[in-house]
């Protein structure tokens, strides 16, 4: 009994949750979180705001998509923001973010070239 508890405290919280559900921990990495991208003053808008991206990458993971996606040059900032109001450091995870500041079902980043909040 102690070897399935060892076992369990090594796996993620959400790994932990499937494997009991489904009986198969590998069905995590369909887990997706949907997110909502809104330019912020001098960025240009994106044509497709939504995403659904895997809720365990890092948020630096949805800054250098935006930035291939808006074709930025390499001296180009873009600063990512989280209800308008903070900046989350680039190795915060998406899902923690969603937990925390999700509203109706997708978490809200706004986008920009230049310092707006925060």
């Amino acid at each position: 009994m102690s070897d399935e508890k060892a076992e369990d405290v090594s796996q993620s919280d959400s790994q932990v949750e499937n494997t009991k559900e489904n009986g198969d921990a590998s069905k995590t990495d369909k887990v997706k979180v949907d997110i909502l991208l809104k330019a912020t003053g001098n960025a240009p808008i994106m044509k497709k705001k939504k995403w659904a991206v895997d809720a365990e990458k890092p948020i630096g993971w949805i800054v250098e998509f935006v930035r291939k996606y808006l074709k930025l040059e390499a001296d180009e900032k873009l600063f990512l923001y989280v209800n308008q109001t903070f900046a989350p450091s680039p190795d915060q995870i998406i899902k923690n973010l969603y937990e925390c500041f999700g509203t109706d079902g997708k978490l809200v980043l706004h986008y920009c070239k230049s310092q707006a909040w925060g």
